[in-house]
């Protein structure tokens, strides 16, 4: 599937909120972290890093997302830097999350997403995928400013180093008719999207029409797969996620961002063959489905 289109399509529809001449017109194929990090103490797999680059390119991908707790090492740069060096295994940025709706928390926030950004761009990554934090309620319009107000000063100090920004959701930001990622979008309009397909499948949340209504905003994605279950399978290809369809609506929309392989195992769960063969299957998915 040629996805490389997009650039000078979806150029004059954003460029007014960011400059998306940062994202590459050759799609990379990632895998973010997860996998690895879910069983580490505070989910960090920096004592692992060597594993996880050694493993993403045995399996085929360009690159990896890695979490923002990885970053904070104070050798981060120097350790992921000589790794990336060594594999030629590259960095597409990091995941970040936090209470963006609750101001006591904001001016916290906002330092640690500097800080993170300009690790990434030292790295040369350019995505910082956000998650905007779950109320585990919905949030009231005053919240909803104050998490605007957050987003937009991250934006500006991603601009700052040509990291970008993008909207990553879990269930809480696409339940509830698209409750709170409508009212972010009501008042970020510009902001990018980098949406997690599998829990906009979660929250029961139609994948394609949702790909097609925000198609000029997309620029990064996640791919999981999951049995009929809702369980999360070891590898794509192997639950029922619709990868054709899928593939199809990227196809139409002209999508040309980068793609995220962000494999997860239920609590408790002992995978039945290594994660490198796990990804190195998904990534055989991904030759199939999308032709990349």
């Amino acid at each position: 599937m040629n996805r490389r289109v997009f650039l000078g399509r979806a150029a004059g529809s954003v460029a007014a909120a960011q400059d998306w001449s940062l994202v590459t017109s050759r799609p990379t194929l990632g895998i973010h972290v997860w996998v690895f990090s879910s069983d580490q103490p505070n989910y960090d797999c920096f004592p692992i890093l060597d594993q996880v680059f050694a493993d993403t390119k045995y399996a085929g991908f360009d690159a990896i997302e890695l979490m923002d707790v990885s970053l904070r090492h104070e050798d981060a740069v120097s350790k992921i830097g000589d790794l990336i060096q060594k594999t030629g295994v590259s960095l597409t940025g990091a995941s970040f999350g936090g209470p963006m709706w609750n101001k006591q928390k904001q001016t916290e926030i906002i330092d640690d997403a500097g800080k993170v950004i300009e690790r990434i761009a030292k790295l040369k990554g350019r995505m910082f995928g956000l998650s905007v934090g779950d109320a585990k309620r919905k949030k009231t319009p005053e919240e909803f400013d104050v998490q605007a107000e957050t987003l937009n000063k991250i934006q500006a100090i991603g601009k700052q180093y040509n990291v970008v920004p993008n909207l990553h959701n879990h269930t809480y930001e696409v339940e509830n008719g698209l409750y709170d990622l409508t009212n972010t979008l009501q008042r970020v309009p510009g902001i990018a999207l980098g949406p997690d397909l599998d829990w906009l499948f979660q929250a029961k949340v139609d994948v394609p029409t949702f790909l097609k209504t925000y198609a000029d905003k997309i620029v990064y994605m996640h791919l999981r797969d999951h049995l009929w279950t809702g369980v999360w399978s070891e590898a794509l290809g192997e639950g029922i996620m619709d990868f054709c369809a899928i593939a199809r609506q990227l196809k139409q929309i002209g999508f040309a961002g980068d793609m995220t392989v962000e494999l997860a195992f239920p609590y408790g769960y002992k995978p039945t063959r290594p994660i490198r063969d796990s990804l190195k299957m998904s990534r055989q998915v991904i030759k199939k489905q999308f032709g990349v």
